[in-house]
């Protein structure tokens, strides 16, 4: 009997085995592309099912009959999520009632999307849809949002930004106690047990640290990083995404902590940091998107910072980046796998970098 009603049809899952992909066979794989031979990985630390607390879903309409879920497999089908065992059950609770919602949306004609983020105290909804909000369907979002206990419901046109329709209470995570206000739709990590298996091995990596000591850390996002480095040392943290360094900015006054963090906004793909601004960092701290970061690696190197933790979601692009800290004579100090996407190829995991001296 499969995992999932849905498998082999919905793309969602890759497998219907947990086991049958080795994640840690993957980074080890990585880094041995990148010229470490026989590196030493850690045990898989492998995030329960059913704590995913962020998804984005597609919909789409048919007459009457609305589908929302997951792509089919290599198709632009919706398949009609009925289940699903990665999910927050408290997110697959809220579907059927959305379903109902979106037939009665005048905003979507044809073809929508949904992102959930479930925060500490709900949900967090933003829609995205292809025709105008009108003010009954903006009627329909508050009453769902009262009946199901919503924190925020957001609209947007396509691509436009979004709008907070109603905001019935705060709209807060909080990252190692300090409360954070997302923007709609914004980037978590995927489950709170993934988060701190991140954050735990970023920390076991850090190398002897004074109170002021230096840290960068590129592609900050909201902060996830940000607030665990931050008893480590003065962070120096960077992000090109506006929204989150908006999010980020906010906590940072509210837990005063201007005097330990300097945050900057910048795209790392277009502006990377040069070796001049790295000089004198005891640490830099890199969590790039799926493409990897490239660009930014070939200045990290030329600085000579003494120690890298590199957190990646794609180990084909961690090899690449490995590689070029391989030849620039970094050496490998461990290397962490976690299975946050369980039945899936992607895998997250936390590399810990030290330049060798010379």
């Amino acid at each position: 009997m499969s995992h999932c009603r849905h498998f082999g049809v919905c793309g969602g899952c890759a497998v219907d085995d947990r086991a049958a992909i080795d994640k840690s066979g993957l980074l080890r794989q990585a880094l041995m592309r990148a010229g470490y031979e026989r590196p030493a990985v850690a045990p898989l630390v492998e995030v329960p099912l059913r704590t995913r607390r962020r998804v984005d879903l597609a919909a789409s309409r048919n007459a009457a009959v609305i589908a929302l879920g997951l792509h089919r497999a290599r198709s632009a089908e919706v398949v009609d999520m009925q289940e699903c065992v990665l999910l927050d059950p408290r997110i697959v609770a809220l579907l059927p009632p959305l379903r109902v919602l979106l037939r009665s949306l005048e905003a979507f004609r044809r073809s929508a999307s949904v992102i959930i983020n479930w925060l500490d105290g709900g949900a967090d909804i933003l829609l995205r849809a292809d025709a105008d909000v009108t003010g009954p369907d903006r009627g329909r979002m508050i009453a769902f949002a009262r009946a199901h206990e919503v924190l925020r419901f957001s609209f947007a046109k396509d691509k436009a930004e979004a709008e907070p329709v109603v905001i019935l209470r705060p709209p807060v995570i909080t990252l190692s106690g300090i409360a954070v206000a997302p923007a709609p739709g914004a980037f978590l990590q995927a489950s709170p047990q993934g988060e701190a298996a991140i954050i735990a091995a970023v920390i076991a990596g850090l190398p002897k640290l004074q109170p002021k000591s230096r840290i960068a850390e590129l592609y900050a996002g909201i902060g996830t990083l940000t607030f665990a480095l931050v008893r480590h040392g003065r962070v120096e943290a960077y992000e090109g995404a506006a929204d989150a360094v908006a999010a980020q900015a906010l906590a940072i006054r509210k837990s005063n902590l201007a005097g330990r963090i300097k945050l900057a906004a910048r795209d790392l793909a277009r502006r990377p940091l040069q070796a001049a601004e790295l000089k004198g960092c005891a640490l830099v701290v890199l969590d790039p998107p799926f493409a990897g970061a490239a660009n930014q690696v070939r200045f990290l190197v030329a600085a000579g910072v003494p120690r890298v933790i590199y957190v990646s979601c794609n180990p084909a692009a961690l090899a690449v980046d490995a590689f070029a800290l391989n030849k620039a004579g970094y050496g490998l100090v461990s290397a962490t796998p976690i299975d946050q996407f369980p039945y899936s190829e992607n895998l997250e995991s936390v590399v810990v970098f030290e330049r060798l001296k010379q």
